[in-house]
């Protein structure tokens, strides 16, 4: 699980979203369109009020509608919905910019030199010692000094409040 988690985030890290450089790009092509406050008001009933920007593949250009079969919405408030490939109609008119998503060398270097450093530090250190719960701890830590939870030093009874329900009798 957490090698496929680590998987996705490296192949993240290897795109970046870069200004589309021909105004009608090939069908199937990653894009990322940022949406206006006019395609907000439109797309909203459809796609939600929030959108900042909507990222998926290209199927068509009809007309001044842009086909597209949605990966993901980025939101105005941060944060990323993923869709499952629904194809939606965006307009021209409520576009601000589009966006190409586009192979990055430098930050494929980047994260095969981030997990060549992980699997050095695993490999030196040992997968085991990461992972046994058996290691105890070193002795100066803050649980090892702070001891034993004192005891109160003497026992009160009840509590305030319940005493002067129930005053002590006398004989």
């Amino acid at each position: 699980m957490m090698m496929v988690a680590g998987i996705g985030v490296a192949t993240q890290g290897c795109y970046t979203l870069q200004p589309s450089s021909v105004a009608v790009p090939e069908p199937t092509t990653r894009l990322a369109f940022t949406i206006n406050d006019v395609g907000r008001v439109a797309l909203g009933g459809s796609m939600g009020p929030e959108l900042r920007q909507v990222e998926g593949n290209l199927q068509s250009k009809d007309g001044d509608d842009y086909v597209v079969k949605v990966a993901g919405v980025q939101l105005l408030q941060g944060g990323f919905q993923a869709w499952a490939g629904e194809t939606v109609r965006i307009n021209s008119k409520y576009v601000s910019a589009v966006f190409e998503k586009k192979f990055s060398p430098g930050k494929t270097a980047l994260a095969v030199g981030g997990a060549a450093v992980a699997v050095t530090l695993l490999a030196s250190k040992g997968v085991r010692s990461f992972l046994d719960p058996r290691d105890e701890p070193p002795s100066d830590t803050f649980q090892t000094r702070r001891g034993r939870m004192p005891l109160p030093s003497r026992n009160p009874g009840l509590p305030p409040f319940l005493r002067s329900l129930n005053p002590p009798r006398s004989h």
